[in-house]
């Protein structure tokens, strides 16, 4: 049993590491934090009152209220590549699709791979090797609650976490079902053209359990604050500079509590800004800045994205993003793709 403890601890603490917060924090099911996107990401992670793709539903549910057309998404990020964590993956895909007179219905999956690891017994037998990952199906309601100005909106997540098998017919596996939800609201034009905001909880649900009750931990409910202003946008230049400010509110309280009693810890806040230049509609610069001082994680991020738009109709986007990875390394490397039409 002590053995099976190690290894459950291990790799709790393995899939902790990308991001601060699970060295300051109490939460669980942390890969529902990480945030998706090459352009999001490029731009220091302050998108939420940015978000306009079929990245939008992880980012802020009601961003996605004022899209028009059918999106599509996907990111692939080698986690941690370099630093002998070479078969971690996060992967990302999502849909977004406008019904006139319903409102955007989408949906996106997230899968983290975790990699492979050796299994061995209480008397260190071998059984082999097992194969640890996250994953969670989302699908999310949006709508114009003001047209063209005020877009709210929520998703119902699925999630499974599988660490560790039992090695024993008493014992557990180290793996937790659970649900969740997002609520979120975009707000255009607050008071200046040009200028949006937007606020999101994300993770609301109940603790979770991988081994016993008496051990369970919060998910991770974390609350984004989030504003955006077009400096310009002209035929042939356009520019968008970013803040965002977000806080996991993880303690030992009841989830009720949580909303007020999570922002005890306020030093742990994250503070991001970005920017992002576009010229000719066809490549963009993005660059934005990180800063997590409380888990040690502050740096500049850089960007670059091509569109290309064929046949009236169609876009297609490819997106390309280093951020900063902590200690391990010292960046992440995000590619992704977009559809519309």
């Amino acid at each position: 049993m002590l053995k099976r403890n190690i290894i459950l601890l291990s790799l709790v603490m393995l899939l902790g590491l990308p991001f601060a917060l699970a060295g300051i924090s109490q939460g669980s099911l942390l890969f529902l934090t990480f945030e998706p996107g090459g352009r999001a990401n490029g731009m220091g992670r302050a998108y939420s009152a940015v978000a306009d793709d079929a990245f939008a539903m992880w980012w802020n549910p009601g961003a996605t209220a004022f899209n028009r057309k059918t999106q599509l998404a996907g990111n692939h990020i080698p986690w941690l590549q370099g630093s002998g964590l070479d078969d971690m993956f996060y992967e990302y895909l999502g849909w977004n699709q406008y019904f006139y007179g319903i409102g955007n219905l989408n949906a996106h999956i997230i899968w983290l791979d975790a990699g492979t690891q050796p299994h061995t017994g209480t008397n260190q037998e071998n059984y082999g090797d097992f194969h640890s990952f996250d994953v969670a199906g989302v699908a999310g309601y949006s709508y114009e609650l003001v047209p063209e100005k005020v877009g709210v909106g929520g998703n119902f997540k699925l999630i499974y976490s599988y660490l560790a098998p039992g090695t024993g017919a008493t014992e557990k596996e180290g793996s937790a079902f659970s649900f969740a939800f997002d609520l979120g609201a975009k707000i255009k034009d607050i008071g200046v053209e040009g200028l949006d905001g937007a606020i999101v909880l994300q993770n609301i649900g109940p603790d979770v359990t991988f081994v016993d009750q008496d051990q369970a931990d919060p998910a991770p409910l974390t609350f984004r604050l989030g504003a955006a202003y077009k400096l310009f946008d002209t035929q042939f230049n356009k520019m968008i500079v970013s803040a965002e400010a977000s806080k996991m509110l993880t303690n030992s309280d009841p989830l009720w509590k949580r909303f007020a009693t999570g922002w005890e810890n306020f030093d742990e806040t994250i503070y991001a800004a970005g920017a992002e230049y576009t010229y000719l509609d066809l490549i963009s610069l993005r660059g934005g800045y990180y800063a997590d001082s409380a888990g040690e994680i502050t740096g500049a991020s850089f960007g670059v994205g091509v569109h290309y738009k064929f046949d009236q109709r169609y876009k297609l986007t490819a997106d390309f993003a280093m951020v900063p990875a902590g200690g391990l390394v010292d960046y992440n490397k995000i590619f992704s793709l977009g559809f519309e039409f």
